[in-house]
């Protein structure tokens, strides 16, 4: 349960009593999927009950938001600002890390947030596609966390420092549930692609253009992912 704790504490804003030890999930980060489960359960209540899809996915886009305090997103929009400044990696890095948030940021999270929003409207079904949206943006956290050398010190490289290189082979194991949803093969497959294409792509700018990877490009991996992931469940 400690470990239960201490992941949700870190993935969401749950009202989870007295604060437990980083240091217990940094050891087990493979079970990110687990938040993800969780999460996409908790969205769907509500949503559940509303028939309009519109009106359900605007809900389920304002549930994730909520209940994970838009921790991720923030690393969404300081990912935007440092994609898209310019000069080196200094540079570049400085606008990443930056609080303030500027045109790249809004960009890339109004971008992100419309994706996940048509896609969760277009799907058949919008619990089933905030689940398995869910569980695929942590799987994607668990493979930057293992396999995203640090550029600075942070969560991030605390996370990493406690990781193993076999910990996404063990979030990819708790992805397997997903297979008993009333979803195609094909579409299983599909998003199965993405959880890995997203953060691998991601794996290779963030070498590229900032040396490494920090708890930014962790988090916007989880909200590029999972808007990614949803889009794919439609249109194949």
């Amino acid at each position: 349960m400690k470990l239960l704790c201490s992941l949700l504490q870190f993935t969401t804003i749950l009202p989870l009593g007295k604060p437990q030890d980083l240091g217990i999930f940094a050891r087990h980060s493979y079970i990110y999927p687990i938040a993800g489960y969780i999460i996409g359960a908790l969205v769907s209540i509500p949503v559940f009950f509303i028939t309009d899809h519109y009106v359900a996915a605007a809900v389920a886009v304002a549930g994730l938001m909520l209940i994970t305090g838009a921790h991720h997103f923030d690393g969404l929009l300081d990912l935007g600002d440092g994609l898209m400044a310019h000069g080196d990696k200094e540079k570049r890095v400085r606008a990443l890390t930056d609080r303030n948030v500027g045109a790249g940021g809004i960009a890339a999270g109004l971008v992100t947030t419309l994706l996940l929003f048509a896609g969760l409207a277009a799907a058949s079904s919008i619990v089933i596609a905030l689940i398995i949206g869910e569980v695929c943006a942590k799987f994607s956290m668990t493979f930057l966390t293992s396999y995203g050398i640090p550029f600075r010190e942070g969560i991030h490289s605390f996370l990493h420092q406690s990781s193993r290189e076999y910990f996404p082979w063990i979030a990819a194991l708790l992805c397997i549930p997903l297979i008993f949803l009333p979803v195609s093969l094909i579409k299983l497959v599909g998003v199965g692609i993405i959880m890995i294409i997203c953060p691998v792509i991601l794996l290779i700018i963030s070498k590229r253009l900032f040396g490494g990877v920090n708890g930014d490009v962790v988090g916007a991996s989880n909200e590029i992912t999972r808007a990614c992931a949803v889009i794919a469940l439609v249109v194949l």
